[in-house]
């Protein structure tokens, strides 16, 4: 019987696109002198990126687990903490339009990044317009529960 190779999206390539999304962003947000509306976009669209990342280091630890690999499952848990953390913090921050205070939580998020080679950008403008609206949109919907 031959080995099953899965070739479709797992936890890891998922959180590798969400990693390259958010260092694309970074890169392009230091580019920029002032928030405007896309900037705006951008910091929200880093926050859903975060959040994405933070998703996936459940189901990856989650299968170490099935095979008693304990510390392997925590390890990868703790690496991975800050993502939760740091997209909660950066929600608020654009929820509440605290424009000043954003710059520097995403100079802090820029070793996170630092192993992602960048060549060109490949995530189009598409990727993150809109970002800002759905955030705030969200986090209404969570204070009128």
């Amino acid at each position: 019987m031959s080995r099953i190779v899965r070739t479709g999206d797992t936890p890891a390539k998922t959180r590798n696109a969400h990693r390259r999304s958010c260092a694309e962003v970074i890169r392009l947000l230091a580019q920029k002198s002032t928030f405007d509306d896309e900037a705006k976009d951008m910091a929200a669209f880093l926050v859903f990126s975060l959040r994405g990342i933070g998703e996936t280091i459940e189901s990856s630890a989650g299968a170490w687990d099935e095979h008693n690999y304990w510390k392997k499952a925590e390890a990868l848990r703790h690496k991975w903490r800050w993502t939760t953390k740091k997209s909660e913090e950066l929600a608020i921050l654009v929820v509440e339009g605290k424009w000043q205070l954003i710059a520097p939580q995403i100079i802090e998020l820029i070793p996170h990044f630092s192993d992602v080679t960048i060549v060109t950008i490949t995530r189009s403008p598409d990727w993150w317009v809109g970002a800002r609206r759905a955030l705030q949109k969200e986090f209404a919907e969570r204070l009128s529960k």
